[in-house]
């Protein structure tokens, strides 16, 4: 009976959201979260046939091995898994998988990390391996300001000359699990501008940053990680996840999909590029005339904002983001002219920072979408977090390294390590 009145009250909340919202683009985010929410946490039933995507990983799953990477028990054969192997904390079989048709996971037998292959090929995003490659080595590798993934390895699978495999580590959606604080949400956003002035400094533009996009490293948050699969649940399926708060355990956020990036040279001026859209539809240059070149960096300062409008700030003064209203909507402008460049936006974000309180960063985060009574049942946790908080004196900045202004000359990099910069 309770089970059924707190279902109840949570759709009346969300039909009341759907009759008094006057931003659209937030609530159809909002009702994907949902839907992606309760697939992620509903086992399906396997299935008898076996597709085309899925097809491929167990036919390269030998191959895969002898390169030292172990795929998960529905893609193997079990009586082909060796004893150290099954003894080895390789997650259970699942019925669930990842996006098979491009990524897969997979054990690294060195060390039993957990790790992430994606499927790629050069002929269809011909600049994205070198690219991942060039923001994997020294010394961009080991900027601070670096928050491009990070590559471990390439393979090149024997049947395909036209497929490559690329290695990264296993990350997680940037909101999952759910911001606690104010604080928690502002240092991502730090991290997305610090990302992508680092990015622009070096001449590259990513032109896709979306929801799909933009991920955590959630080592920090989850020390026995969880099932690559269903995220909610262990790696054994035997219970929940078990997690750490952002503001108790800091983590870094990074960018991902490399497929769209491009690098320029700056000496041969003002890049243009024809309009491609990524998950962010809404870029107004894009619908005025699609087929004129334009400038891929005011496009970049255009999702980045809409970014943070829409999956952070909700656009809602109410949830203690009001403070980075004028700055967003700088960033947001119909003209691409108008917008601020990545400095200065970085530049006024970072003056922002300063003039929040540490009382503003210890604030509950609360999404302008959020069910009342889970809100309710947060705001109780929240407030014996924030006395544990209090107590131990933790930095309601959660930082993952001494914050510090980007300083131009560290990355201005000597001539033997530039990048070759691709033709356009």
């Amino acid at each position: 009976m309770c089970c059924y009145i707190f279902n109840k009250l949570r759709w009346t909340h969300f039909f009341f959201l759907l009759y008094t919202t006057q931003d659209w683009q937030s609530l159809s985010v909002h009702i994907i979260i949902m839907m992606r929410g309760r697939r992620n946490n509903k086992i399906s039933k396997s299935k008898s046939t076996v597709t085309e995507s899925v097809q491929f990983w167990i036919d390269h799953q030998i191959w895969l091995e002898s390169k030292g990477y172990i795929l998960r028990q529905s893609f193997r054969a079990e009586q082909d898994a060796p004893v150290t192997m099954r003894r080895s904390g390789i997650p259970k079989d699942s019925p669930l998988t990842l996006n098979t048709h491009v990524i897969m996971d997979a054990t690294r037998f060195s060390d039993g990390e957990v790790v992430v292959l994606k499927k790629t090929k050069p002929s269809v995003f011909p600049f994205e391996l070198q690219i991942i490659q060039y923001f994997s080595t020294e010394p961009q590798q080991s900027h601070p300001h670096n928050h491009c993934v990070p590559l471990y390895d390439v393979l090149y699978p024997p049947d395909d000359n036209d497929m490559i495999l690329l290695v990264m580590p296993l990350l997680r959606s940037f909101d999952s699990p759910r911001f606690e604080t104010v604080g928690e949400a502002v240092e991502c956003i730090r991290q997305l501008f610090e990302g992508l002035q680092f990015m622009h400094e070096l001449h590259t533009a990513h032109r896709d940053i979306s929801i799909l996009n933009v991920m955590l490293d959630p080592k920090p948050l989850y020390p026995q990680m969880f099932h690559p699969a269903l995220i909610d649940r262990d790696v054994n399926l035997s219970g929940s996840a078990k997690f750490y708060t952002r503001t108790a355990r800091p983590v870094k956020y990074y960018f991902i999909d490399f497929g769209l990036l491009r690098m320029y040279d700056p000496a041969d001026g003002e890049p243009l590029e024809v309009p491609i859209f990524g998950g962010d539809k809404t870029v107004p240059e894009f619908n005025v005339n699609p087929y004129d070149p334009l400038n891929p960096f005011p496009t970049d300062v255009y999702y980045l904002g809409n970014f943070i409008r829409r999956m952070i700030a909700r656009g809602s003064v109410s949830n203690g983001f009001g403070f980075l209203t004028p700055l967003i909507t700088r960033m947001i402008q119909n003209d691409p002219s108008q917008r601020p460049t990545i400095d200065e936006a970085t530049a006024e974000f970072n003056e922002v920072l300063k003039s929040l309180s540490r009382k503003q960063l210890q604030k509950q985060f609360v999404d302008a979408f959020e069910y009342r009574s889970d809100a309710i049942f947060r705001a109780v946790v929240h407030r014996f977090r924030w006395l544990f908080n209090l107590i131990i004196s933790r930095d309601p900045l959660p930082t993952t390294h001494y914050y510090l202004p980007l300083d131009r000359t560290s990355i201005l990099l000597s001539s033997h390590t530039r990048a070759t910069f691709p033709a356009t």
